[in-house]
């Protein structure tokens, strides 16, 4: 399971994603460019002392990344646009949740390119939420499917298993 960030806006949304993976053992892929200097200090802050701890992949842009598709998984888009609801859907280990930039998610071409698409359910009129919490919710589902969470805690099968 690896996460990737399609030119992320937010430095501290980004910092608190390296820390995320960081804690469950989730690489991290940034496809650039990014809105910010990576070497801000609101990254820094967010990401804590768990920077140097975090698997993070730069990719200079949308094409290397696709070139180089990490761990050859499929890759799952967060997106509003999509039907299916992230409940809904068979994660394997080896998918790729790919994360749009705050400000404007993914273009068109990145949309169409993805293997799958999974939508956050909200109450209306809400029409999206954070993006390092959207992928927290979705990571976490994603890796309770897929007994990922066993590399970090070894008792922790999934119910029923």
């Amino acid at each position: 399971m690896r996460l990737a960030l399609y030119e992320p806006d937010i430095p501290p949304n980004v910092g608190t994603l390296i820390r995320l993976g960081a804690c469950l053992g989730v690489p991290l892929d940034i496809i650039e460019p990014c809105g910010f200097p990576w070497d801000d200090r609101d990254l820094k802050r967010a990401a804590m002392d768990y920077g140097a701890l975090g698997e993070v992949t730069r990719h200079a842009s949308w094409e290397s990344f696709s070139e180089s598709r990490p761990g050859g998984g499929r890759i799952v888009l967060l997106t509003t646009r999509a039907p299916l609801p992230f409940t809904r859907f068979a994660f394997r280990p080896s998918d790729i949740l790919l994360i749009g930039r705050e400000s404007a998610g993914v273009p068109e071409a990145v949309h169409e390119a993805a293997d799958a698409r999974v939508t956050i359910p909200m109450a209306p009129p809400a029409r999206s939420l954070n993006m390092a919490l959207a992928a927290a919710m979705v990571l976490g589902e994603a890796l309770r499917q897929t007994n990922g969470f066993a590399g970090v805690f070894p008792g922790s099968a999934p119910a029923g298993k």
